[in-house]
């Protein structure tokens, strides 16, 4: 990564360091950082500021992210992004088992280098000279984007001016409010949304060893107390989910359905350490319930129809493929080997899981594959699978040709 063409502070943004006359792309998700960098791209002298939101299954509505960007004087661009999230980046991650060491399965790995190749396709169609985000040290993000931006060969400059000027939120809040911007100061924790996951971090949960979570931060698995019991049905074809209960769904509608069946019954609510680059960690909660019921899916239905070493060996893939992700890698070479073969191991992941839902609890009560290797009839198979072994029973050699064992 060259240096001097990373965006690291707000000074970076002054006359002199980045041309006030080009326009600067804006990564922008209509939170709190992400309004005060386009409130602070004004501030110094910026006149053609371009941000750009990708929606990828977010809170923020359109509405909001507009009434902000005309407070500011702001060019925003909005671009639905959600079909291809779900095709060419939870797709593979379901078939990828991706979940970060075991607690959680990930989420902004994925969004993020979706939204930097978007930012940079716009970035170079308008003579962009830089495309900015808003993460700061204390997140994974920072190393995400600029990584993509990186492999993805951006020419001008890029970066967050948090990483080395971190502001604090009560100054945030209270600068934007100068120019009209009052329900910033709403804003108790720093969040991240997609059709995938919500995410909460900072702010109020900045603590692991006190971090009980508010109820109302919660939307999707928000227990209903009617729901006593339901079950759900996922079919899969090569790997990716088809259809809930019978109904074909496109990827983005079985999701959202998913999420909705699921999180009723509280399912899908993760919290887990996530390391920084110098190998602290930092604290993450998530509620993902369709998550929750797809992998688990996957990997009933793949242990159906794969042979164990292949299992041994992908699962050591997996944790590849997740490092790759985590680590802003999503376009490296290495990511790229690990997708080729956990995509041919998916070749056979075909049929479906029944689940019984319960409060709390999921539990499977039928897994039907197309190509399987699973026994139905234990007994019947014991008995010939002794018969062939005695002697004198007729078997069949390495090359296909009936033998004698006696």
């Amino acid at each position: 990564m060259k240096r001097s063409q990373v965006v690291r502070s707000f000074h970076d943004l002054a006359a002199g360091n980045l041309d006030q006359e080009m326009p600067v792309v804006t990564l922008f998700s209509g939170g709190l950082d992400s309004t005060y960098l386009l409130y602070r791209l004004r501030q110094a002298g910026h006149c053609r500021i371009h941000a750009i939101s990708v929606d990828v299954g977010g809170d923020e509505t359109p509405e909001e992210k507009q009434r902000i960007a005309d407070r500011l004087d702001i060019t925003l661009h909005i671009v639905d992004a959600r079909e291809t999230f779900a095709r060419e980046f939870i797709a593979p991650a379901v078939a990828a088992q991706s979940v970060y060491l075991n607690t959680h399965p990930i989420s902004s790995s994925l969004s993020r280098p979706l939204m930097a190749r978007i930012a940079v396709d716009m970035a170079e169609d308008i003579g962009a000279s830089a495309v900015l985000h808003t993460a700061n040290r204390s997140q994974n993000t920072l190393r995400r984007l600029n990584g993509a931006f990186n492999l993805l060969g951006f020419s001008g400059r890029y970066g967050s001016p948090y990483e080395l000027e971190p502001v604090n939120r009560a100054q945030k809040i209270e600068e934007l409010k100068e120019v009209g911007l009052d329900e910033m100061a709403n804003r108790i924790v720093s969040g991240d949304s997609n059709l995938w996951c919500r995410e909460f971090e900072s702010g109020i949960l900045e603590d692991p060893e006190d971090h009980a979570v508010p109820e109302h931060l919660y939307r999707w698995s928000s227990p209903d107390r009617l729901a006593r019991e339901a079950f759900m049905e996922v079919r899969f074809h090569e790997g990716v989910p088809v259809a809930l209960n019978g109904s074909p769904l496109s990827l983005t509608e079985l999701i959202r359905e998913t999420n909705s069946r699921a999180g009723s019954f509280g399912i899908g609510r993760y919290s887990g350490l996530e390391h920084l680059t110098g190998g602290e960690k930092v604290l993450e909660i998530r509620e993902m319930p369709a998550a929750c019921m797809l992998l688990n899916s996957y990997r009933h239905l793949e242990t159906a129809v794969t042979d164990a070493e292949t299992i041994r060996e992908k699962m050591h893939m997996e944790q590849l493929w997740v490092r790759e992700a985590v680590e802003g890698r999503w376009f490296g070479p290495l990511r790229a080997a690990c997708q080729a073969f956990i995509g041919r191991c998916s070749t056979d992941v075909t049929g479906s899981v029944r689940w019984r839902l319960t409060p709390g609890s999921a539990q499977t009560t039928a897994i039907i594959a197309d190509k399987p290797l699973y026994l139905r009839d234990r007994e019947a198979w014991e008995k010939e699978n002794i018969t062939d072994a005695l002697p004198g029973s007729q078997c069949r050699n390495m090359s296909g040709d009936v033998v004698s064992t006696g």
